[in-house]
């Protein structure tokens, strides 16, 4: 990469302060960006998902246009301040969050939007942004810091290859993770309709509950269920694997590393060498699903990939293993289940502090009802079990693109690697 120049910011960009709104205000009026939007992207949605009740003036003084730029104001630390968030359009009526700030570009060839997003979000600015920040009860992105601030930038042309090759992959992301909150939400819906409404189709195809299917009392579970269908509890179909290893008697080799951090980033599994993990784990194996035993009000249910030979988990997770592994799709369905969420959440206990924690062996005594007849369940998990995974399918994908951007951003920010 030639020419690297070299531009302050405030010269190339008018920063604004975001609007100050009250409770009375959110979830119903106009499009609002909202803190949290602007941290977790690169770009801004097609859809923004939130709302807040603003007057045309509002709207006028804190529009939002395609380009502009905004910036987190404030951090409880330095290290998260001025997380960036770039407009590819115009939003009509839309304002953004006072907790944020906006730059508006001053001038047009100079920076192009969609490489800015990569560019503010790498590690050069952000170790620019950090040196300047200053830190009270919480750090703060101010007028101040933003004239202290520079651009080091290619040629315009140059940018613009760079920035929509990556904007095309952030794309491809975007639409994936779409796909697989579409497919778990048909997942959900599948389920049920068979377990939950009793409405799997009958021997004519017809919804069964719906069409006039025969329900009898069931005492234990207090309600109807199918004719033919039994009340079971959840341990008749899975059981707990506790196979514990100890992860430093492996040295150096690169473990699959099933975490509770690791599934609320980006529900993925780190890979650590042995010698780096510092206590015992749980052995994963294919045929087993994870459940996390700790604060089960934030539901965490992992379909591990297993990539390798050496896959492990947290402790706080427990590991169900399908008696018959024929049945796994519907053994994590019943699992991802609100019923057994409510199950779950009902009968953790407070350990320390906020955390609770569900006995392994109470989760398991949830009681539900179930057909007699296998056909039904092999229908079932016929339909259940490529959706689960398409869906692992997908986030894997999206795990390799996501490798790859951070692996390419560098080095085509600082001219190591060109787009031709």
């Amino acid at each position: 990469m030639n020419n690297i120049n070299k531009y302050p910011f405030s010269e190339l960009y008018e920063m604004s302060s975001g609007i100050s709104t009250t409770k009375a205000q959110a979830g119903h009026g106009y499009p609002f960006v909202s803190f949290g939007t602007v941290f977790n992207n690169y770009f801004l949605p097609e859809q923004l998902p939130d709302l807040m009740d603003t007057s045309e003036k509002e709207q006028d003084i804190y529009s939002i246009k395609e380009g502009d730029i905004l910036i987190t104001r404030t951090s409880e630390t330095i290290d998260e301040l001025a997380m960036s968030c770039v407009a590819t359009k115009d939003y009509p009526k839309a304002t953004y969050s006072g907790f944020t700030k906006r730059l508006r570009p001053k001038t047009t060839g100079i920076a192009y939007h969609k490489y800015l997003a990569f560019y503010l979000r790498g590690y050069l600015f952000r170790k620019a942004v950090t040196n300047n920040a200053f830190m009270t009860l919480r750090a703060s992105f101010n007028e101040d810091i933003f004239s202290f601030l520079n651009l080091y930038l290619p040629g315009y042309q140059e940018q613009v290859k760079i920035g929509d090759m990556l904007y095309n992959m952030e794309q491809k992301i975007t639409i994936n993770q779409k796909i697989c909150s579409e497919l778990e939400a048909m997942a959900k819906a599948i389920y049920d309709y068979w377990f939950v409404q009793f409405d799997f189709p009958d021997e004519n195809g017809k919804p069964y509950r719906t069409s006039g299917g025969k329900m009898i009392w069931n005492e234990q579970l207090k309600r109807k269920i199918p004719r033919g269908w039994k009340a079971i509890e959840y341990s008749e179909l899975v059981d707990i694997e506790n196979s514990s290893i100890n992860p430093s008697s492996f040295g150096e080799t690169v473990m699959e590393h099933y975490s509770i951090p690791a599934f609320d980033e980006d529900c993925m599994p780190a890979f650590d060498t042995a010698d780096t993990i510092q206590s015992g784990k749980y052995r994963v194996l294919k045929e087993t699903f994870l459940v996390s035993k700790l604060n089960p009000q934030f539901r965490r249910i992992w379909n591990p990939y297993c990539l390798t030979d050496n896959a492990i988990c947290s402790t706080e997770f427990m590991v169900y293993k399908p008696k018959d592994i024929t049945l796994r799709p519907i053994c994590y369905a019943i699992a991802n289940s609100d019923g057994f969420y409510n199950h779950m959440v009902s009968k953790a206990i407070s350990s320390t502090g906020s955390r609770k924690r569900i006995q392994p062996d109470v989760s398991i005594k949830y009681s539900l009802a179930f057909p007699l007849d296998r056909f039904v369940v092999d229908r079932f998990c016929s339909h259940y079990g490529p959706i689960m995974e398409k869906i692992k399918k997908t986030k894997l994908e999206n795990y390799e693109l996501k490798k790859l951007r951070n692996w390419l951003l560098p080095m085509l920010m600082n001219g190591q690697a060109r787009v031709e």
